[in-house]
């Protein structure tokens, strides 16, 4: 039942305030304040309703070190799908045709701050994590990753190849995050630095969710295997490979910290012969 109670607080929330910010998505302002009202309002929920379903503090959004983890997690994103413009750009599929819109962009922050920290809350912080305590890492990143991809199926220009390449590319790779610093706050700095740079900084497709007016006035054209098509660069070859390698890389690290959480018939074999070798002989 905890997994539902913190599903629907923290869903609550998310609708709350989406719903709020697009009552104001002609005002820039007003969508930043609102967006950034629901993250935060979103975090201090899920940390309330993890202690009244758990009775212990909710450690993966502690105060300390946020500021930091964030920030890393911004850079890995923005570098991240920077690197995949530029590997577009270099086959004529992204062109720059000048500057767009700071206020396009300041909206978008809003936006985009509250869809990154509402998704990890549920994906990473509720469902992988109660998920992996049943099943081990490796299966908990799998269902979740695939649930993450399916719900962008209902996105407005949303194609099934779209849904998979979210579903390695982010679902992998943000679960990986996770599993690797055990913390929500690189995770949530990722996703937002990916979602923002896509469309607050290169003005692009995010999930088949429409064009966006960011700093950049650009425009996008070739095969969809390249630029993603009206899905966006989500869906894009060069984003799922960027993706599983940085997935490989996190959960090379979590391996490295001992973070993977092994399948509980594994953990009983490894309880056993652990206590096997404690008995006296």
């Amino acid at each position: 039942m905890r997994l539902v109670w913190q599903l629907v607080a923290v869903a609550a929330v998310a609708l709350i305030g989406s719903q709020g910010v697009a009552a104001v998505r002609g005002n820039p302002w007003l969508t930043l304040a609102l967006g950034l009202l629901t993250a935060v309002l979103a975090v201090l929920v899920h940390g309330w309703v993890v202690r009244r379903t758990e009775h212990r503090p909710s450690l993966d959004v502690a105060r300390e070190g946020a500021g930091a983890a964030i920030g890393r997690g911004v850079l890995i994103g923005v570098a991240m799908f920077g690197a995949v413009i530029v590997n577009i750009a270099f086959l004529g599929g992204y062109e720059m045709n000048g500057l767009g819109s700071l206020t396009g962009a300041v909206g978008l922050f809003g936006l985009m701050a509250a869809a990154s920290v509402t998704e990890e809350l549920m994906f990473r912080g509720i469902l992988f994590r109660i998920v992996e305590e049943r099943t081990g890492t490796w299966i908990a990143l799998a269902l979740t990753g695939l649930l993450f991809g399916l719900m962008h199926l209902f996105n407005p220009n949303a194609s099934l190849w779209g849904a998979i390449a979210i579903a390695i590319e982010a679902g992998g790779m943000l679960g990986a995050a996770y599993a690797a610093t055990r913390n929500l706050w690189v995770p949530i700095g990722l996703h937002f630095g990916w979602n923002f740079a896509a469309s607050g900084v290169f003005s692009t497709v995010v999930s088949g969710n429409g064009t966006t007016r960011g700093l950049l006035d650009a425009t996008m054209s070739g095969p969809v295997l390249i630029t993603g098509g009206d899905f966006g660069p989500e869906g894009s070859l060069y984003s799922v490979l960027f993706g599983v390698l940085l997935t490989i890389v996190f959960l090379r690290l979590a391996r490295r910290r001992g973070h993977l959480v092994p399948r509980p018939a594994r953990r009983r074999r490894a309880d056993r012969i652990a206590a096997d070798a404690t008995l006296p002989r």
